[in-house]
This record gives C-alpha cells, structure tokens and sequence, in this order.
C-alpha cells in the first residue's frame, strides 16, 4: 500500500498512514500495532511472535507463538483456546467449562464440582462432588461406584453389587437373588 504521511517520534516509534486509511505504529523493541481503516479492528504483533487481534465486535483473539495456542475472548465473556495438540477449551461466563481433548472425548466441568465425561465410544461417565461416580455403557449397562459398593445394571434387569467387604449380591429380573463372600463362595441363592 502507499504511505500517505510517516511520522517518527523521539520516543523511536514511527506511524505510517496509508493512502487506504490504515495506520501501522512501529515500536522500537520489534512490536507493530495495525489500525484498520474503519478503526475497529486492531492488530499487534509483538516482538515475541505473539499476536493480538481485536475485532469490531470486541472479540479478542490472541495466539501465543510459543505454545502456538490461540485464546479467542467474545464480547459475552465466552473464552475458548486451541491447543496445538488439537485439545479445545471452553470457558464459559457461568464458570462451567468444556474440554474436548484430541481423541474427541469431552469433559464437562460443572461450577457445583460436579464432572461430565462422554467418551467417542458413547460411553459416559459422572462423578458427583461426594465422589460418587455412574458410568453409561454405550451397550445399555450402567454402573454406580460409591464409597460402599460397586453397582452394575444390566439391560435385561440384573443387578450386581459388590461391597466394599468383597461380598457379592446379584439380584436377577426374575427374583431370585444370590449372595457370595469375598471368596465367591456361595452363601445364600433363592432359585425360584
């Protein structure tokens, strides 16, 4: 483009306007601020490679050379950075956020410390502030770990807990119920 006016200042930096309406501000240490023509979109360059970019709508978005990950901040408060290794963050004003790592699994981060994961397979799993945790089989299975017991529910209506203590209670859709010790000797089942 061409300069319509160029200004050096006794500080060292040094505005050029361009003939489109443009102003590039060069700094001294190597940074340069680009002022568009309609005056709402801004862009520095630091002298570390960093790059700071305002949007007319006051979206910002900065890209860290060095860790080559871009922070984009949106006028709603929404802020979400790429890493290069492919992982998103999302950070939403309410204080939840998201993460969806490279292998497309998702993390969700609730602000009552609760946690969300949903794995590519379709599994998903929940763990409650107190620890607990339900996992959801993509095959219809569902399990609840807690503190005391180990709960799997099967499609078909069995239930199979195992305590804390090793014992063993499976409890089937028809009634019947089988209880084990931690050595998986039998020591009760009502065979219907």
């Amino acid at each position: 483009e061409e300069i319509q006016r160029e200004t050096a200042y006794p500080d060292g930096k040094v505005e050029k306007v361009l003939k489109n309406g443009c102003h590039l501000i060069f700094f001294p240490n190597g940074t340069w601020k680009k002022v568009d023509s309609d005056g709402k979109t801004v862009t520095i360059t630091f002298f570390n490679g960093d790059v700071k970019q305002i949007m007319p709508d006051q979206t910002v978005i900065y890209y860290y050379a060095d860790a080559k990950t871009t922070h984009t901040t949106y006028s709603d408060g929404l802020e979400v950075l790429h890493f290069s290794n492919g992982q998103i963050e999302k950070h939403y004003p309410d204080g939840k956020k998201e993460i969806t790592f490279p292998d497309q699994t998702i993390k969700n981060l609730f602000t009552d410390g609760q946690e969300e994961s949903i794995f590519p397979d379709g599994t998903i799993v929940r763990v409650q502030r107190d620890g607990s945790k339900t996992i959801e089989f993509n095959n219809g299975q569902r399990e609840l770990h807690t503190s005391q017991f180990k709960r799997r529910e099967y499609p078909d209506g069995t239930v199979k807990t195992v305590y804390m203590n090793g014992q063993q209670e499976t409890k089937y859709v028809s009634g019947r119920v089988r209880v084990k010790d931690k050595d998986g000797n039998i020591i009760m089942d009502t065979k219907l």
